[in-house]
């Protein structure tokens, strides 16, 4: 069995061919997605898709950086109220982005702290944006870091350095697509890290891995990221799925759904 821990399976990009999508990442092994939510705007359709496939979809509640502006109280508030009102597997995608736009870099700082904390007041983990933002993600970690806060780095891709600070922060690293791009480095960061720190993500309909790059990602494709990660790892790909989908599992079934 493989886990998506990250794909947005619920996006305009999959209206047309969803069911089939779904059937295609099961043959592929891939049995569970965990949905980041991203605003206000894509809830209803994220809960929808949840709704639909109860056992395999599992939603996620938070306020993606890049969507913080100066509206981004309100977008807050609706955060908050939805994490009142039933259970959400994590608070997620949360974090900073300052690769795009820095404008809102305080805000989105802001943002990311307070939503840290409703993730440790309720218990469940964090799933984190990080783009050209690692350090200063790690920063605020350190700063906020108690027995409660756990979690995964979304979309991991830096060096050996800040992947071990990840790690005795208590959180896993997210590998996906990136990691079989030729010239992205990652493979030689990941041969030193233990796969017991490793969960497995698509980010789908974004990155698809090598040799769909530049294609619309789905969830199947998963099964090329844990290919890749085998060899790199000199390992089996059963292993690997096995590893990986216990890290999972690990952070994210101790949440029971009401």
């Amino acid at each position: 069995m493989l886990i998506d821990t990250h794909t947005h399976l619920y996006v305009e990009q999959f209206d047309a061919d969803r069911a089939e999508m779904l059937k295609r990442a099961n043959d592929q092994g891939v049995q569970k997605f965990f949905l980041p939510n991203i605003d206000r705007s894509s809830i209803d359709a994220m809960l929808a898709l949840e709704a639909a496939y109860p056992e395999q979809c599992f939603a996620m509640m938070g306020l993606h950086p890049c969507s913080v502006n100066a509206d981004f109280e309100a977008e807050l508030a609706v955060v908050e109220k939805w994490l009142g009102q039933r259970t959400f597997c994590a608070v997620g995608e949360i974090g900073l982005d300052l690769y795009w736009d820095k404008t809102f870099q305080v805000q989105q700082e802001i943002a990311f702290r307070r939503q840290i904390n409703w993730a440790k007041d309720l218990d469940i983990p964090i799933v984190i944006h990080s783009r050209s933002s690692t350090a200063e993600v790690i920063e605020i970690l350190k700063s906020e870091k108690d027995e409660k806060l756990r979690g995964i780095f979304h979309c991991f891709g830096g060096s050996v350095t800040e992947a071990r600070a990840i790690i005795e922060l208590g959180f896993y690293l997210g590998i996906g697509g990136v990691l079989t791009f030729k010239k992205s480095g990652l493979d030689k960061t990941l041969a030193s890290i233990p796969l017991d720190y490793i969960v497995l993500e698509t980010d789908s309909p974004y990155l698809a891995p090598t040799p769909f790059r530049g294609k619309r990602n789905e969830s199947a494709y998963l099964h090329q990221i844990a290919e890749k990660l085998a060899t790199v790892k000199e390992r089996s790909l059963q292993e690997v799925a096995a590893i990986t989908s216990r890290n999972a599992e690990s952070i994210f079934e101790p949440v029971k759904r009401n």
